[in-house]
């Protein structure tokens, strides 16, 4: 279960970077562009496969975690610490082709994105960590899960 929904919440920002592909002006060639941060010297092909190939093991890793829950080897709850990172994740692959898009004077979708994306990003994190933590060492109602399980595995007292 943990492999799983590391390959879920590490394949979504890679899968949505790949895949969205490069947002530069049209109507100038990028040496004449500027850009709020440098994107990397990739290429949209490679970028894409590598986004399509993050996006077939996310969708793996989303499937054995709807699998294990149905089967009872991860508690449900931590559903409210996967959620708020694959949406962090989301964010941030979108996020960095908005930051590296290259236009023409100021990129103010840079800036709002700093402005309001951070603070929403940083809530989302410390909410899934809040609840992970709670959800790790509560040893009282577990839901039937058995008082002592992490994801599917046992945590041995943590």
């Amino acid at each position: 279960m943990l492999s799983a929904g590391a390959a879920l919440v590490l394949g979504v920002p890679v899968a949505a970077w790949g895949l969205m592909g490069q947002q530069n002006y049209d109507g100038l060639p990028a040496s004449e562009l500027d850009y709020a941060y440098q994107p990397w010297d990739i290429g949209d092909g490679v970028a894409a496969g590598v986004g399509g190939l993050a996006l077939v093991l996310a969708g793996v890793g989303a499937a054995v975690l709807v699998r294990g829950t149905r089967r009872g080897a991860m508690d449900r709850r931590w559903w409210g610490v996967l959620g708020p990172l694959v949406v962090v994740g989301l964010m941030a692959g979108v996020g960095w082709r908005i930051l590296t898009a290259g236009g023409v004077g100021a990129n103010i979708g840079a800036g709002l994105l700093i402005i309001f994306g951070t603070p929403v990003a940083a809530g989302l994190v410390l909410w899934a960590l809040g609840r992970g933590v709670w959800l790790a060492t509560r040893h009282g109602d577990d839901g039937g899960a058995g008082g002592r399980r992490l994801g599917g595995f046992a945590s041995g007292g943590a």
